[in-house]
């Protein structure tokens, strides 16, 4: 089990920019085809941008079309919860970081992998840690 982080509402203000406070802490979504990580490509580690906790694999990471960075599975389902969604007159499976709680995105049965789920998780809510490559 993941350890809780606890910071006030003001903390997070001063520690997220203005849109990862409005995705993370407020359950907002980017605009899609907006996000820094959509396209991106390359080896690593994709962590919560709030509290650093490793969220997703860039080998489980791929192009769905959607908009949004699209990952088959987390690096461990202990890292993140998921929750029924009500908003906006859907239902929807919300993908939250264990650690801190913090909105990523949503999850949908339409992903390619051995599961068949797609986490459509917002650029603004993740931080990416590039593989380290031999020799560097």
């Amino acid at each position: 089990m993941t350890e809780k982080l606890n910071l006030t509402e003001a903390e997070w203000r001063e520690k997220l920019t203005p849109e990862q406070y409005q995705i993370l802490r407020e359950g907002g979504t980017e605009r899609a085809f907006t996000g820094k990580y959509e396209k991106n490509k390359d080896e690593g580690l994709y962590k919560c941008a709030a509290c650093g906790l490793p969220l997703f694999p860039s080998d489980t990471k791929y192009n769905s079309g959607s908009g949004w960075p699209s990952f088959t599975a987390p690096t461990d389902q202990d890292n993140v919860e998921l929750n029924k969604d009500m908003s906006h007159g859907m239902v929807r499976t919300e993908v939250v970081c264990a650690r801190c709680e913090g909105h990523l995105g949503h999850v949908f049965p339409d992903g390619p992998g051995p599961e068949g789920l797609r986490y459509c998780i917002n650029s603004a809510s993740l931080d990416f840690e590039p593989q380290e490559k031999a020799g560097d």
